[in-house]
């Protein structure tokens, strides 16, 4: 039948009953008729009390940095558009101010290195003239304006330049840079992933100086991938990518100075095997401030090096029984104190030192987590700051005096909070959202937190979603018969009844660190899981010790035995829910992916009574195959602790499957190598084991590109349905 009265049809409508609503389909989720409305790129100007945005034109395919106001939110000015230039054609991908703001450096063609690092076609634009100039030829990585703004200093094939803008010519500062031997100021594999960040040079305050990173990878050992691609052979990537154990890149620090074109190398002392993880410029243009951290980072030194002389000096030491996490949270307040946020007291905190080194203050304090530093109101002496002190799986933002009094909480709604502050701290953007709610913006009094003005919602998306009527994500506390109480969530069919017998699909990360049980809303898992949902299983997810934001002993349990203590807490959790009196235990499943697909490969195996079945997606088999400074972190190395690495690498228990397993994983993921996969299926096969597996060609650790999503999540819904 291809017609129906519209009376009817709406008569049929009215009368259908909520389980005949609209059921979710892999299409939808993965061809994005879920996707957030968002504030892309928002900046805060630093000269005005204005703030920009990178807005798409869907219908002329063109970008525009806009201008807007913090007190009326009114769009004040286009800046650039990209339809105005056809050296823009295919659009704006990043951008980022001079420090006078009346320039902009544009991006465009970017082409991904890894996942942070990225080359493209950079343009300096000139707001008052509206003039776009080129800064080099080829594609550069990570230009930056000096501070006089007369500069830009930027790196190409490994070595670094300084752009003169008005001469519009290029000085070469080094000249030994070489693919897979030296790199200058701009990150090996190994620091981009783990240390996470890619530019490893500064500018100084004055303009004069630019500080740099350099790495000698001579020795490091090398990795290879094959490209499949669509020529008739194959090629190979190689890179240099130290796992545990082997040999990391030399580094070293160097001082360039731009008036004199000369460049002195640092001694930074008596360090052996080390990392120097950030390089910041004080507020003194002569005094830089470098962070070295020893191979075990678990010893870090602030320390203040002198330009002038090169001579370094220790300001601050930070120790740890396990291991130091590196922030980005170092700021330098006007007479060079500065803050700094640590674990020492075991939970993350915020502390003001003296430029000495000496402390003033511990400014907050108590069994909860700061968990993002926004930044210092001279005017007010305000502090303001993220953190967990309305429970571990929300966020919320406060304001504290320097001297750690008048604390005031900036957000009232429940769920996840963060803020993009006015730069005169007058304001601030929140973006909101729980599991109920999507993400909103909207405009805030940094002085008591009163909302201003609305500025965007998604109550469209939320409209759209009625009509499917979804289940809901049901946060608890959990406790496993060993008296361990975790942080979890279940979604239950809509139509649930406690007297039928439910199948559980489990969701996990569990990372150092990590946090899959928060106060947010939906990610294309989650609608995926409520996908199931509708399709009658109960999915659950569980936040196992050695997770995050439950304070340094809950997250450092696991130092040199990752995935005991994770997989033992997965495992009992699962014996937990399968006593739920509306739980099958006979069908519990586990998924993860990364960390994750190395505790789902974990738990099949070691929990092979309780898990009837798996799906790992690039997993770590072998914590001898990943990288050293991730890896060493929390084991130290094989050699010194062999059997942290071997007692629980899912490789080595193989013979205990007994459940069905999927196994996947890309063959170009530069992050996870497929060896994992490819060695844990040797060890299956001849352990004469059934399992199922699939490699994408060609995909890295996010497994993506085309349909590759959809035919991935595919695969692995068929694989529950079959298994489950």
């Amino acid at each position: 039948m291809k017609y129906i009265k519209r009376s009817l049809f709406l008569f049929i409508l009215a009368v259908m009953p909520a389980a005949a609503q609209q059921k979710l389909t892999l299409e939808q989720i993965w061809g994005g008729q879920f996707r957030l409305q968002y504030m892309d790129d928002l900046q805060a100007m630093k000269k005005a009390n204005q703030y920009t945005v990178l807005n798409l034109n869907r219908a002329t395919k063109s970008n525009a940095v806009d201008l807007y106001d913090f007190a009326t939110l009114d769009k004040v000015n286009t800046l650039i558009n990209s339809k105005n230039f056809t050296q823009l054609e295919n659009g704006i991908d990043s951008y980022t101010f001079s420090a006078d703001e009346k320039k902009l450096l544009i991006a465009t063609n970017s082409e991904q290195i890894f996942r942070h690092s990225f080359v493209a076609d950079f343009y300096i634009y000139d707001i008052g003239s509206k003039t776009l100039s080129k800064v080099a030829e080829g594609k550069i990585q990570e230009p930056t304006f000096s501070a006089d703004n007369s500069k830009v200093a930027y790196a190409f094939q490994n070595n670094l330049y300084v752009y003169d803008v008005a001469s519009k010519k290029a000085s070469q500062v080094t000249t030994d840079g070489k693919k897979n031997a030296i790199i200058n100021g701009i990150t090996d594999w190994v620091y981009e992933e783990e240390f996470a960040f890619v530019r490893a040079y500064d500018w100084n305050a004055s303009g004069d100086k630019i500080a740099y990173i350099r790495f000698d990878e001579t020795d490091v050992p090398e990795f290879s991938m094959d490209v499949y691609g669509s020529s008739l052979y194959p090629i190979q990537d190689v890179f240099k990518y130290p796992k545990a154990g082997e040999k990391n890149a030399l580094v070293s620090l160097h001082i360039y100075d731009v008036k004199a074109g000369t460049t002195k190398k640092i001694n930074l002392g008596n360090y052996n095997d080390f990392y120097i993880p950030r390089i910041k410029w004080t507020n003194d243009a002569q005094t830089l401030s470098v962070q070295v951290i020893n191979r075990h980072q678990n010893d870090l030194d602030l320390l203040f090096v002198d330009a002038n002389s090169g001579t370094p000096k220790v300001v601050l030491n930070e120790k740890d029984k396990a291991y130091v996490d590196i922030t980005d949270n170092l700021t330098f307040l006007n007479d060079n104190s500065f803050i700094w946020t640590s674990e020492k007291d075991g939970y993350n905190h915020i502390y003001h030192y003296a430029k000495t080194g000496k402390l003033i203050t511990q400014i907050t304090n108590g069994a909860w987590e700061m968990t993002a530093y926004y930044g210092f109101d001279d005017k007010t002496g305000n502090i303001f700051y993220q953190s967990t002190e309305n429970g571990s799986i929300n966020r919320d933002v406060y304001r504290i005096n320097l001297n750690g009094k008048n604390k005031v909480r900036l957000t009232p709604n429940t769920g996840t909070n963060s803020a993009t502050f006015s730069p005169n701290f007058e304001y601030f953007i929140n973006t909101f959202s729980s599991s109920s709610v999507p993400t909103t913006f909207t405009l805030h009094s940094a002085k008591d937190g009163k909302k201003v003005k609305d500025i965007l919602n998604n109550d469209a998306l939320k409209s759209k979603l009625a009509d499917f009527n979804l289940p809901v994500k049901e946060f608890m506390v959990l406790k496993t018969e060993k008296g361990q109480e975790l942080n979890a969530w279940m979604i239950k069919p809509k139509d649930f009844d406690p007297n039928k017998k439910y199948p559980v699909f489990m969701y996990q990360y569990s990372g150092p660190g990590s946090q899959q049980v928060n106060n947010d809303w939906n990610g294309y898992d989650d609608y995926w899981f409520m996908m199931l949902a509708q399709q009658g299983y109960i999915v659950a997810c569980v936040d196992g010790r050695g997770t995050g934001f439950k304070g340094a002993e809950f997250k450092k349990v696991t130092y040199k035995e990752l995935g005991k203590y994770e997989v033992e807490d997965q495992i009992d959790a699962a014996r937990t829910i399968g006593k739920y009196s509306y739980v099958d235990a006979s069908r519990i499943g586990i998924f993860g992916w990364s960390y994750g697909g190395f505790m789902s490969s974990n738990c099949i195996l070691k929990g092979n009574d309780v898990f009837k079945m798996a799906i790992a997606v690039a997993p770590v088999t072998n914590w001898r195959f990943y990288d050293s400074v991730y890896t060493e972190r929390y084991m130290q190395t094989p050699q010194e602790n062999a059997s942290g690495y071997d007692d629980n690498s899912p490789i080595n228990h193989v013979s205990k499957l007994k459940g069905s397993y999927l196994l996947i994983h890309g063959s170009a993921d530069d992050n996870v190598h497929v060896q994992n996969t490819m060695r844990m299926v040797e060890a299956l096969v001849q352990a004469n084991k059934q399992f199922d597996w699939a490699i994408y060609p060609d995909k890295n650790h996010g497994i993506y590109g085309g349909k590759t999503r959809l035919q991935l999540y595919t695969k692995m819904t068929n694989f529950i349905k079959e298994k489950l």
